[in-house]
């Protein structure tokens, strides 16, 4: 096997995040459910983005977060995802290049806008987020790099790309060549709604493509239909080589065919929530590309989520 160009190639929506911090008043008058994540159209998007008093604009999108933290750790990282060429679209290009993620994904040439996730932070550090996905469900099978694929120790697949059939068979086809390049390839589930709109195309590309699975509990659980978190544990336990839960505060689970380790989250008043599931996942990634310990790898992870929502809007430092 030839040497690795790219610890991690990431392949997800392309979404610039908007964030604004609102109050429970302002909540209340949109109707908007705290914590949720929804889809909204164009015309919605355009009206909400006008109304917000927007403190930052920045690359983002799971995967694209996740490969900017390992990316700012040190590692290298590169990205597969469509934007159009419009302005928000040029402001995804050049933040995360500059956060040193190498991204060359053709432009979409359609009309629909740069996808955007309006995220709006309550005093409580709970995030809701409208997302427009525009451009970015139009992501296809023609966008994979194959040579970008062999070349990456891991490729990193967005959950929520399966909303899209055609994003679907890009990720199935970027995973099958990893496979047979013996590279590994890892899976976040993305969203517990994502999860109960695909579960049993998740647990089929699970069985027969993911070497490593990043899920939350409410993730795992859904997956498996249980209701207890030991008995998803079970379940998931035999499923693929690593699998990688996390918990909130009460810390992340590593799961193999014979092993169980937990490890404790640090103690933090959280002030924004916004990713860090994203950039436990890129720290964790960052530890393996290191040949550190499971232990060290979810401590690392840990330590950067952690750094996340212990401040608004933080992000993976600009090179």
């Amino acid at each position: 096997m030839t040497k690795a160009s790219f610890n991690v190639v990431g392949i997800g929506n392309a979404i610039v995040d908007v964030l604004a911090s609102v109050d429970y008043k302002f909540m209340c008058e949109m109707g908007f459910e705290k914590g949720s994540m929804s889809l909204i159209d164009a015309k919605t998007a355009s009206v909400l983005y006008d109304e917000m008093e927007i403190q930052e604009e920045c690359s983002g999108g799971s995967a694209a977060n996740t490969v900017s933290w390992l990316s700012s750790l040190g590692g290298k990282s590169a990205f597969i995802g469509k934007v159009r060429d419009d302005s928000l679209g040029r402001v995804f290009q050049d933040n995360i290049r500059k956060l040193g993620v190498a991204f060359g994904t053709k432009p979409s040439g359609s009309s629909s806008a740069t996808a955007r996730c309006l995220i709006f932070v309550t005093p409580d550090a709970e995030r809701t987020m409208k997302t427009y996905l525009g451009a970015c469900a139009e992501l296809s099978s023609k966008d994979i790099d194959e040579q970008l694929i062999i070349s990456s120790e891991i490729t990193f697949l967005e959950g929520y790309l399966w909303d899209s059939h055609d994003a679907r068979d890009a990720l199935v086809k970027a995973a099958k060549i990893a496979k047979n390049a013996g590279r590994k390839v890892a899976l976040t589930l993305s969203d517990a709604l994502c999860v109960d709109r695909h579960r049993y195309d998740f647990i089929e590309l699970i069985d027969e493509n993911i070497d490593i699975l990043f899920a939350n509990e409410e993730e795992i659980t859904s997956l498996y239909e249980v209701d207890d978190f030991e008995r998803a544990i079970k379940k998931v336990a035999d499923r693929c080589a690593l699998s990688v839960l996390t918990r909130g505060e009460r810390g992340s689970v590593l799961v193999t065919d014979n092993m169980v380790k937990m490890s404790n989250a640090n103690t933090v008043k959280p002030v924004d929530t916004t990713g860090a599931g994203d950039a436990y996942a890129g720290g964790f990634l960052f530890g393996l590309s290191q040949n550190k310990s499971l232990e060290d790898c979810a401590k690392l992870g840990t330590d950067i989520a952690t750094k996340v929502i212990s401040q608004f809007g933080a992000r993976p430092k600009i090179k």
